[in-house]
């Protein structure tokens, strides 16, 4: 380990840092300790925010009482719920670059020697995680948890479905309301394996939270002990000059998809960990990504996909159980923020008989923890929840949750149906202008053209209904919720608003998608089947006679993010250079 130096040894301010410091509260022997900073995204913003402020106070006490000064700084996050279906989701990518940006002139204006990151949902951890690698400095982040179901099993990932089966007449006014008043009954990241769930998963995975940290239940009084163990462990880093980059390693995100492969995580999970490479200076392989996924089993059962919620995973073991169950696939001598090697952490929590308890939260559900995080032997599926394709439709491939895909639906065949923009394709969606059979595919919506919204009615109207959930394939340069059920490919590269292939697809084309070989391709032109070589030249044809897009009026943040945003497959952050 490497000794670091603290603020107060560099004197590195002027004379007005002291007084400024002492008119925040602190007495004057905190300005000759070390000192941290508490980044968090509380605030009034949605369920996965609001809490997050008592969870500081918390970090805050382990840390005082470790011999840190403590400085609470926060930029909250939006709701991609809350946004839903409006021109708002548009930020929602653009809000990830301004979070991070926000943690790095915190931590950098504050002169802190270290910082605690505290944050729950599907941005946020990603912008610290983002910012983390950019600082370089000692970090810990502590995932703030997951809220309770609501009545009748019914939690936020159902309302689209329950919002399509209101349109269609299939559910009255009255039950759509009591459900849309009960599915968020506490605070807390949204209970299902959505891309926060996912997020807290992958930190931990990491090695970047303290074991058993993610996905706690809210309403847990262990959740307020391990935020006071947060703070107590910063002070170690700080002793032990581990810095975020001893953590985030080439081994550390390898960890992280063998475990996004085995829990069936979110696809947005393969934006947020290619720009965490890319920002702490390491290649991301998709061939890599597709071996993984190729090679190790889906095993944790939790909705979308699966049957269960998020905080049942807690008490079944959380990643700590899933990590186990997988650890001959993982890099165990990756250094976390114990000071130990993952290996060691689990061998610790097997001494303890940490893998052989029995939760009597899940008997009280008439579970035992193999109902949610099964053995490799009995998997979910012998593959794991993504599929990564190419083909002429994507030359720079897209991605598809494999676990969320029926089996007759991994291998399809069908006619485009063609919308510039979601709006008119869910519309076409409730109204019956979608048909079975239809490659549905939705362009200008990458992170150029629109700032990459999620697809996320859209694939629930399409779920919800009984004649297209297992007979529509639905393909976009946008991206989808993790909530996200059926064949559903995006992140389609190179994006329409950069001229890829999907910009010039017509109705009528003959759309192939192989989750199998992981191909992704124009077979047929006007219903016929064609030659590769056919095809090749109807889509050039085609670009030579396509207009130059031109993105519409915009400022501010989303005008800055849509200009300057890369292609997905390089995690969609801002390319300034």
């Amino acid at each position: 380990m490497k000794p670091v130096k603290h603020h107060s040894q560099e004197m590195r301010w002027g004379p007005e840092v002291d007084p400024l410091r002492i008119g925040c509260g602190w007495d004057k022997e905190d300005l000759a300790k070390p000192w941290l900073l508490i980044e968090s995204s509380g605030g009034d913003s949605h369920p996965g925010s609001v809490h997050l402020p008592d969870l500081v106070n918390d970090v805050r006490e382990g840390a005082s009482k470790a011999g840190l000064a403590v400085g609470r700084y926060s930029c909250t996050d939006m709701c991609d719920g809350i946004a839903q279906g409006t021109e708002a989701m548009s930020y929602s990518l653009a809000s990830r670059e301004l979070l991070a940006m926000a943690a790095e002139l915190h931590y950098r204006s504050g002169h802190f020697d270290a910082w605690v990151a505290v944050s729950s949902c599907d941005k946020a951890i990603p912008a610290h995680l983002i910012a983390a690698a950019r600082l370089n400095s000692p970090v810990l982040f502590f995932p703030g948890g997951v809220m309770h179901t609501g009545p009748d099993d019914i939690s936020v990932d159902r309302m689209g479905e329950l919002y399509a089966r209101l349109r269609r007449g299939e559910i009255s006014e009255d039950d759509y309301r009591y459900h849309s008043l009960t599915a968020a009954p506490c605070a807390g990241a949204c209970n299902f394996l959505g891309t926060a769930v996912t997020m807290q998963i992958l930190t931990e995975a990491l090695g970047l939270a303290l074991p058993t940290s993610a996905c706690c239940p809210t309403t847990e009084n262990e959740q307020r002990r391990l935020a006071k163990a947060a703070g107590a462990a910063a002070a170690s880093l700080i002793a032990g000059g581990l810095t975020s980059r001893d953590f985030i390693s080439s081994q550390a995100i390898e960890n992280a998809l063998v475990i996004h492969a085995a829990a069936g995580g979110s696809t947005n999970a393969m934006l947020h960990l290619p720009a965490l490479a890319a920002e702490a200076g390491l290649a991301f392989s998709w061939q890599r990504v597709r071996e993984i996924n190729g090679s190790v089993p889906w095993i944790l059962n939790l909705r979308p996909s699966g049957e269960h919620t998020a905080d049942l995973f807690w008490y079944a073991g959380g990643v700590p159980r899933l990590m186990w169950e997988v650890r001959d696939r993982l890099n165990l001598d990756v250094i976390t923020v114990t000071g130990r090697t993952l290996g060691e952490n689990l061998e610790q929590l097997d001494a303890k008989g940490s893998f052989q308890s029995h939760s009597p939260q899940l008997t009280s559900h008439g579970l035992a923890v193999r109902d949610v995080i099964h053995s490799l032997e009995e998997p979910l599926d012998e593959h794991g929840s993504l599929a990564v394709l190419v083909g002429n439709l994507a030359p720079d491939g897209a991605v598809c949750k494999r676990s969320s895909v029926v089996p007759d639906m991994i291998r399809f065949k069908g006619h485009a149906r063609v919308f510039n923009g979601q709006s008119a394709a869910l519309e076409a969606a409730l109204t019956g202008g979608i048909k079975p059979g239809d490659a549905v595919i939705v362009r200008f919506e990458g992170p150029r053209a629109s700032g990459m919204p999620e697809m996320f009615y859209l694939t629930a109207a399409l779920a919800a209904d009984r004649e297209l959930n297992e007979t529509v394939a639905l393909v976009t340069d946008g991206r989808f919720s993790g909530a996200t059920r059926g064949p559903c490919i995006g992140h389609v590269c190179p994006e329409a608003a950069a001229r890829g292939p999907i910009s010039v697809v017509e109705d009528g084309d003959l759309v192939s998608m192989d989750l199998e070989e992981g191909k992704l391709e124009i077979i047929g032109i006007a219903g016929q089947g064609r030659s590769p070589e056919a095809i090749a030249e109807v889509l050039q044809e085609r670009m030579a006679h396509l207009e130059v897009w031109q993105p519409p009026p915009r400022s501010g943040l989303l005008e800055l993010y849509t200009r300057l945003a890369g292609p997905a497959y390089e995690g969609a952050r801002l390319r300034l250079s």
